[in-house]
């Protein structure tokens, strides 16, 4: 069986040419709007994989650090190599304007 098209009339191919061609524009805008969501997804658990990272390493950094200034207060250096940090290299105290040491203050 045959279907001869010029027997349809020109505005039900109208109708129908337009309803194709929604059709058409609302599945690209489905498909559209998917890989948006798609994106946005990805967008998001990277961001959210480079944030953990980053914080888990200042957490990292700070508790290496923090080992390190525990380890360092209860090491106990022989008497050669005793360090008073109130002094400058050459053994002499360093002139001081109250609370703070005069190398701060030189530039104001």
């Amino acid at each position: 069986m045959q279907f001869d098209l010029s027997a349809v009339e020109t505005g039900t191919m109208v109708v129908i040419g337009t309803l194709v061609f929604a059709l058409l524009i609302g599945l690209f805008m489905m498909v559209s709007v998917f890989a948006a969501m798609v994106l946005v997804g990805v967008g998001r658990l990277a961001w959210y994989l480079l944030a953990g990272a980053v914080v888990g390493s200042v957490h990292g950094i700070n508790r290496g650090w923090d080992r390190l200034v525990r380890h360092a207060s209860t090491v106990e250096l022989p008497g050669d190599f005793q360090v008073d940090f109130g002094s400058d290299y050459q053994g002499q105290t360093a002139p001081s304007t109250g609370t703070y040491p005069r190398v701060v203050l030189r530039d104001s």
